[in-house]
């Protein structure tokens, strides 16, 4: 009993690593082929918590928070102002 239950524990895990690893790379190429940068930081923000989840999968819990910290917050937040700061240059050069 204890063989088969440590079979399923090791494909649930598995399981969860393809999909964080499939949210990554799809987050990934988001990131690359979008049209506007608030989809783009989107993607981004994607990409940065599947990778999260698979360090926390490895065991490192402290690099998980790291990367939700360093990458999510300060990244995400100065890409979010670079959008406020240059959306209405973008709207006007549209209509002309």
């Amino acid at each position: 009993m204890k063989v088969l239950e440590m079979d399923i524990a090791s494909i649930a895990e598995t399981g969860v690593f393809f999909l964080f690893a499939t949210i990554a790379i799809l987050g990934a190429l988001g990131l690359v082929l979008a049209q506007r940068v608030a989809h783009s930081m989107l993607s981004l923000i994607f990409s940065f918590m599947a990778v999260s989840g698979i360090f926390i999968l490895l065991g490192a819990e402290f690099l998980a928070a790291i990367q939700i910290l360093v990458y999510l917050a300060s990244v995400g937040l100065v890409v979010l102002f670079g959008i406020m700061l240059t959306r209405r240059q973008i709207l006007e050069e549209d209509f002309e």
